[in-house]
């Protein structure tokens, strides 16, 4: 089995410094050799370092396009590829991935740590481990691998801090792969998408800024999907329609979902063309956004549908 690591950086790949742990070159390279040598990863690995390395806080849209790049062209030539990355937008490019590459025949296995593996008592060696050998047999498609969880990469969220096991699985959903007759890697364009989190009292004149210049709005609603009934949101949710941006809906809840239509106070949102984002997470319905906006034809089409199983 050929396996291609494409290390972005992140905790996993970090060094102490003057001005804390930053990412360095050969940490991740020395492991991986350290694994084979000791028996516990028998597979041939090669490692891209996908330069300059990056704290997963600095990661955009245009990484998610250089890490599925890299694995489009190389497609052909493994059985199965890991991403080391951050924690921090782990969740957001891996469901990034899973938009990006229509027609995956491969395992792709997203990992990272909590600490680096330049430091003793680490969590970042027994999930890399975990991680290659998952890509040798996991079925095809985007996977988060983490804590000894192998979970689906669509539908995970980082939900501690601090924890080693920091994520949480959303259940259900289909497989973590968009299928196609052949592999299709769907370029990310660059798109200007606002994350708005209902609070009581917000001031709408923030909604209606961001309706007036954003190309994609998601909005964080309370519970199974209300929203504050006000003059200033309705005229928000307005010029959106006008403007023909998409806006989705999830909700603030780490789990259960939206259901648009179950209270009345959810109706300002439905009335005005707001789609429901169901159970997906934040990561996934962000990802889905800037995916939606980047590919031809009408970007409400792919908002409705379930791509890869990032909603049930």
């Amino acid at each position: 089995m050929a396996v291609l690591l494409v290390h972005t950086g992140g905790t996993i790949g970090m060094v102490a410094s003057d001005k804390g742990v930053v990412p360095q070159n050969g940490v991740v390279e020395t492991q991986v050799a350290k694994l084979n040598a000791i028996g516990e990863v028998s597979s041939v690995i090669d490692i891209y370092p996908l330069e300059p390395l990056i704290d997963s806080a600095n990661a955009s849209p245009t990484d998610w396009g250089r890490i599925a790049e890299v694995i489009a062209n190389r497609h052909d030539d493994y059985d199965g590829f890991v991403v080391t990355h951050g924690t921090d937008t782990l969740a957001y490019t891996g469901s990034a991935l899973a938009f990006a590459l229509e027609g995956l025949t491969k395992p792709i296995v997203v990992t990272g740590s909590m600490l680096p593996l330049s430091v003793e008592g680490n969590d970042g060696a027994a999930n890399l481990g975990d991680a290659l050998n998952a890509s040798s047999s996991a079925p095809k498609g985007v996977w988060v691998q983490f804590a000894g969880q192998l979970m689906h990469g669509a539908r995970t969220r980082k939900s501690h801090s601090t924890q080693f096991d920091a994520f949480r699985v959303n259940e259900g959903g289909g497989p973590p792969v968009q299928p196609g007759t052949h592999l299709t890697n769907h370029i990310y364009g660059d798109h200007n998408v606002a994350i708005l989190a209902m609070a009581p009292g917000m001031p709408t004149e923030l909604f209606q800024y961001a309706a007036e210049h954003s190309d994609a709005l998601l909005l964080r609603a309370y519970g199974s999907g209300t929203a504050p009934e006000s003059d200033g949101l309705v005229k928000a949710l307005q010029t959106a329609q006008s403007r023909g941006i998409p806006v989705v809906a999830v909700s603030q809840c780490p789990e259960g979902g939206m259901a648009l239509g179950t209270y009345a106070a959810g109706a300002i949102l439905r009335e005005n063309g707001v789609i429901d984002g169901r159970d997906m997470t934040v990561e996934a319905a962000y990802a889905k956004l800037h995916h939606a906006l980047s590919t031809t034809g009408d970007p409400m089409d792919r908002l409705s549908r379930c791509l890869c199983g990032e909603f049930t």
